[in-house]
């Protein structure tokens, strides 16, 4: 990743789109079939749809399977392939996407299977949406799910049974991301992030709360490569707010550069001091944080600019030199 030249931008013959019939919200690379990418739509309506892409980096192309898209109830808010590294003896992928509950699907060669629908409403007539969900990349058993019902619930997705559910926050809970096998955290229309330690479910420790009352965070993304930080965004909001858990309520730094709200982050994979962000003001931008001491006047390394706001992005584990954009019915993937 070259930061020689502050402000470059990513030049767009090192990018590859495809347009899909649909608004496209939610995403997710495979990290165990590296070619892979899932699409979900975003229709107001009861019928949405998933789409399984393959990437073909040498002729950059993206290609869709029709065999591999299948109905989703709702817009899927997110989607997450299993995280296990790849295995030349499996075929098969593991996805789970979160709407109205949360679900797993068995993604084959030629078809989609749906595996399991986990449901913890005591009543058959109202679910509480899910906003988000985290698949633990240790304890793979574990997915976590966030919901507007201001609770958390940790699913063993292997007997399909709730191990634990907390009232998380004072109002709803907008996003959710592991830390370790055992600890999470969240954050809320409430304005806090918060971690939890599965050993010690009575307590809650929040590292930040909104500099106004009541200003919701939005999401919440925990830096892989190094546990002590993670970021959030703000609702309405053009910073990127980034964390550092030693230090709770002061941030120890603020990326102020986006002309609109910011929509959407996520840490590089390889790396623990790069993280890019993407808005309403249709740019992408990548971040360098050499020492992540630095709180204001932080400039981004690269930046690429989109046909308009971008409402989602993704940075592939498995292929860390792309980034996965989203914007109107269009999917960008951009080499840095």
């Amino acid at each position: 990743m070259d930061n020689s030249t502050q402000d470059s931008h990513l030049r767009s013959e090192n990018s590859v789109t495809y347009e899909s019939p649909y608004p496209i919200y939610a995403m997710a690379f495979s990290p165990s079939h590296p070619h892979r990418l899932a699409l979900g739509s975003f229709i107001e309506e009861y019928t949405n749809r998933v789409h399984i892409l393959s990437f073909h980096p040498e002729t950059l192309s993206l290609s869709p399977h029709p065999s591999l898209s299948f109905d989703h109830p709702y817009p899927p808010t997110k989607l997450m392939f299993h995280p296990r590294k790849p295995s030349p003896s499996s075929s098969s992928d593991l996805l789970a996407t979160s709407g109205d509950y949360l679900r797993l699907w068995d993604v084959r060669e030629n078809s989609v299977e749906p595996l399991s629908l986990f449901n913890n409403s005591k009543t058959s007539e109202f679910c509480a949406p899910l906003t988000s969900f985290d698949w633990n990349d240790i304890d793979h058993n574990r997915i976590g799910t966030s919901s507007i019902d201001t609770t958390c619930t940790i699913w063993d997705i292997e007997r399909t049974v709730v191990e634990t559910q907390l009232i998380a926050h004072d109002k709803e809970v907008y996003d959710i991301a592991w830390g370790e096998a055992r600890v999470f955290a969240s954050v809320s229309a409430d304005g806090s992030v918060r971690i939890f330690d599965l050993r010690d479910k009575e307590h809650s420790t929040i590292i930040y709360e909104s500099p106004h009352p009541d200003t919701p965070l939005l999401r919440l993304a925990w830096n892989k490569q190094d546990l002590r930080y993670m970021a959030t965004i703000l609702m309405d909001s053009n910073k990127v707010v980034i964390l550092d858990i030693r230090s709770p309520t002061t941030p120890v730094a603020e990326l102020e550069r986006h002309r609109g709200s910011v929509n959407a982050i996520a840490w590089a994979p390889h790396s623990s001091t790069h993280i890019c962000s993407a808005g309403d003001d249709t740019q992408a931008l990548i971040w360098e944080l050499p020492t992540l001491a630095a709180p204001t006047g932080i400039d981004p390394m690269c930046m690429y600019s989109a046909g308009c706001e971008i409402n989602q992005l993704q940075w592939s584990a498995a292929q860390p030199d792309w980034i996965a954009i989203a914007f109107a019915n269009k999917v960008q993937l951009l080499k840095v």
